[in-house]
């Protein structure tokens, strides 16, 4: 049967692929989909889910629109990388997907007990929809949800910050109820998505597609790979947030381990951080499935059939 999914996500050029992959994927039955404000500000990421699906002909699927704020403090947003509208690079038309009038939280309550099997959460921008979600129906989740398979952290260094990633570091106590909450977390993080750049090889396999859906994710990785390199240096962009859809479509795609997972939240250089404890150094349980490696050509063979299902 195929794998009930509710996305959150702050689109975002690796958002979109993300997005693409759920709904072209017979293992994935993709519920719903709510957004957060992250790369880009919550009006822009919503615009941008909406415009993702409009191009990728998905519809009948809810989009939501979550919270514009961290649990705490101001925000932060990705201008630098994915521009400012959060999607950068491709000319979009209006969206003709519409907007569900029902706000995130919402959304996600409402699917999880409409739908008769326990639902998967992919969160892949900051964690504060689903600590916001956590917070108010803890039984809820606690009966209803699956698992929570999440892009973020880094068992290295960070990308915002030398300790970390943007997701956590964007709000760092909404990560920290996400990995305290005892539910069946896993977490891929920075170590991992670096493995995936999108290199000219995989340009020109989307190039080969020859249809307008997989020119427009070539502009989408062209413009990717530009801010990439000039902030990082990096030859080609990592795809970050499709490996969660992909280790769910094909769970022997990326090496797991158990692992404690902690978030820093007062460090003065570290706040943000994901403390992973590969080594058992702490004496901690685990209270997370952390991935390590990737089998890259696999990921990307998933990634154009996506392109080419819906194109």
């Amino acid at each position: 049967m195929p794998i009930p999914v509710i996305l959150d996500c702050d689109p975002g050029h690796d958002d979109a692929f993300n997005i693409m992959l759920a709904a072209a994927h017979p293992a994935i039955h993709l519920l719903a989909i709510t957004t957060v404000a992250g790369n880009a500000t919550v009006r822009k990421t919503t615009l941008n889910a909406r415009r993702v699906c409009t191009v990728a002909g998905i519809e009948g699927v809810p989009i939501a629109a979550g919270r514009a704020r961290p649990l705490h403090g101001a925000g932060i947003v990705a201008g630098n990388i994915h521009g400012d509208s959060g999607l950068d690079g491709p000319g979009f038309g209006e969206p003709t997907v519409p907007l569900d009038p029902r706000d995130a939280i919402t959304l996600i309550r409402e699917t999880l007990l409409a739908h008769p099997e326990p639902v998967t959460l992919v969160p892949t921008g900051p964690l504060s929809n689903i600590a916001a979600f956590l917070l108010a129906h803890p039984s809820l989740a606690a009966e209803r949800v699956e698992r929570i398979v999440l892009m973020g952290g880094s068992t290295g260094r960070g990308n915002r910050h030398p300790a970390a990633e943007f997701n956590i570091l964007a709000d760092p106590e909404a990560a920290d109820i996400v990995f305290s909450s005892g539910l069946d977390v896993t977490m891929i993080g920075l170590n991992v998505s670096h493995q995936v750049p999108a290199t000219a090889d995989v340009l020109a396999r989307l190039e080969a597609l020859g249809t307008p859906l997989s020119r427009l994710c070539t502009d989408l990785l062209t413009y990717f790979g530009t801010t990439y390199r000039e902030v990082f240096g990096f030859e080609a962009p990592p795809l970050h947030d499709p490996l969660t859809v992909a280790h769910l479509i094909d769970p022997d795609l990326i090496t797991l381990v158990h692992a404690p997972v902690a978030i820093e939240l007062t460090g003065t250089h570290t706040r943000g951080a994901t403390v992973v404890d590969l080594d058992g150094v702490t004496g901690r349980p685990a209270n997370a499935r952390v991935g390590t490696a990737v089998n890259a050509p696999a990921f990307w063979d998933l990634i154009i059939d996506a392109v080419r299902t819906l194109g």
